[in-house]
């Protein structure tokens, strides 16, 4: 799609409701291809003929509310301006959310933050991409419906015979910020590719906890899967300690099995941010598969509940690089991670455990709950690569990555300090390389991007060199990468200007170990720590997960 037919793309897609008196302005913006919750007002009693007449123009009764000539229906967007047509019709409103005085509708601004509301507003909705969700399955929920049904569209289980349905709840949560509607909540709550299909792929079990080899037959089901449903993307919102050379990794090697097959694979950085043993100050966690220098891996971002982008920082227990045994330059990008609104999967181990001790979470009728972590932030990435392959389906995996992570905003402050607010520890974050990657994703300025790589050139993640004699890290570019190789990816161009902090031990210096033994300072950093969504969570992590950080 050319840039140029955008603006048209967004006349179709809103201005004919604006322009009808009939229908109110919050519909404007309605996704032509979604499903609205309505109230109605007729002129005269709705009779049951009249009833039948709205099912014929796709309008659903779901009440007869019995007073004022209104009823509630469940619409197909795309009909309001015919509904609004008919002469018995007197006004059509949004089935708006209401609260009790004196509280506030939570908001994440997860869409605001990274620009993904103005690609929505454009059609963007990665309609006829297929997004492989490889984590605790997915519940059948309103959010996961679209004007041609439900859009999980295949579903299996990998580590038990039987249902593919979340019984923890984290892949529910991660589904709904890839592509859930927000039928909940008339869209409050929606993802970034509102109309893509999922394909879940269950290999976590009830309580979070996976294998290796079930993530890796997810995998290769997926890959085996592409053609059929159009799986361009995996979404890995999982991890699990490095222990040996990407090289080596059978989970690197399935995910570079992945990429090569033509599919996007997008991984959480991790949640070690906040590591302190062996004075590493949290560098060098960054998760396997995360540490494959192919994955696009993804550290998480703070939005400070607010729709700008200038007040936000990074979230502390964010991994940082360099990755363990390959000084492998990650994360790649950062999106919104922290306290994140999404689905709330049904009688799940996360709604026990949030409606016990942390009831504050669960909002909006029981529909959505609050998470925090890099398994938030890897779906967001996940979703704007859907709505990339939606509008240029011909893009590479090693494009796309580029196209990201060139276009990534790099404006950031030199430090923040972060509170926890369970235990009121404070932590200090610096930003670097190894801590926000190539920059902040701008889902917009991605979908912009026309540049191609050089002829040969791959978008892997370069390596990293630490010089011993004056205390100074570079960014070695190997032969067949792009970056470094011209103007339009030059090195400063792709991760900015002022992203090393050369000799300072505070940040990474001798204390990351950049010996000739790989693991040297690294010996007690992994301890009792897991990433999010690998094993049944310590009580630490828990709380890290679902409260987040001020």
């Amino acid at each position: 799609m050319k840039r140029t037919l955008l603006p048209i793309l967004l006349a179709s897609a809103t201005v004919a409701f604006a322009r009808n008196p009939k229908i109110a302005a919050d519909l404007e913006d309605s996704d032509p291809n979604s499903t609205v919750d309505v109230i109605v007002q007729f002129k005269e009693a709705p009779t049951p003929a009249r009833h039948g007449h709205m099912l014929a123009m796709s309008a659903r009764l779901k009440s007869h509310l019995g007073v004022a000539n209104l009823a509630a229906y469940r619409v197909d967007a795309a009909a309001l301006e015919s509904l609004a047509n008919d002469p018995d019709v007197a006004y059509i409103s949004p089935d708006r959310p209401v609260e009790a005085a004196g509280g506030s509708l939570a908001n994440d601004y997860k869409l605001q933050a990274v620009n993904a509301n103005i690609a929505q507003q454009y059609g963007w909705n990665g309609t006829g991409i297929g997004v492989a969700v490889i984590d605790s399955g997915i519940q059948d929920k309103p959010d996961f419906h679209g004007p041609s049904g439900y859009r999980v569209v295949y579903a299996q289980n990998f580590i038990q015979s039987g249902s593919a349905v979340d019984d923890y709840g984290h892949g529910s949560h991660v589904a709904g910020i890839i592509g859930g509607t927000g039928g909940q909540s008339f869209g409050t709550y929606a993802g970034v590719a509102t109309n893509v299909n999922l394909i879940n792929l269950k290999a976590l079990d009830k309580t979070g906890a996976g294998t290796d080899s079930a993530v890796i037959a997810a995998i290769n089901q997926a890959i085996a899967l592409k053609s059929a449903y159009n799986i361009r993307v995996i979404n890995l919102s999982l991890g699990r300690p490095v222990f040996e050379s990407y090289t080596l990794d059978p989970l690197c090697q399935a995910v570079e099995s992945a990429w090569k097959a033509g599919i996007v694979v997008v991984v959480a950085a991790g949640n070690s941010g906040r590591t302190t043993s062996a004075n590493t100050s949290g560098y060098g966690t960054i998760t396997a598969p995360g540490n494959d220098p192919y994955v696009i891996t993804v550290g998480a971002m703070k939005t400070q509940g607010t729709a700008s982008k200038g007040d936000d920082y990074i979230a502390s227990y964010s991994s940082k690089g360099p990755t363990l045994y390959d000084y492998v330059v990650k994360p790649d990008i950062v999106a919104p991670g922290n306290r994140m609104v999404s689905v709330l999967g049904s009688n799940t181990l996360l709604q026990v455990a949030l409606a016990q001790n942390y009831p504050g979470n669960i909002i909006y009728n029981n529909a959505y709950f609050i998470l925090s972590g890099t398994s938030m932030a890897a779906p967001m990435v996940s979703g704007t690569v859907a709505l990339m392959l939606q509008q240029n389906p011909s893009l590479t995996p090693d494009l796309v990555k580029a196209r990201l992570m060139k276009t990534a905003s790099k404006s950031f402050p030199t430090s923040s300090i972060a509170t926890d607010p369970v235990t009121g520890t404070m932590y200090t974050s610096y930003y670097d390389v190894f801590t926000v990657g190539a920059g902040y994703l701008d889902t917009w300025a991605a979908l912009n991007n026309a540049d191609a790589l050089p002829a040969g050139k791959t978008a892997l993640s370069p390596t990293a060199s630490y010089n011993a004699s004056n205390g100074t890290v570079s960014v070695v570019n190997g032969s067949s990468l792009a970056w470094g190789t011209n103007v339009v990816w030059g090195t400063n161009v792709v991760w900015g200007t002022n992203i090393f902090v050369n000799g300072s031990n505070v940040v990474w210096g001798t204390s990351i170990a950049w010996g000739t033994s790989a693991t040297t300072g690294f010996s007690s950093i992994w301890s009792n720590s897991i990433a999010w969504g690998t094993s049944a969570p310590t009580t630490e992590a828990v709380a890290v997960a679902i409260n987040g950080e001020n």
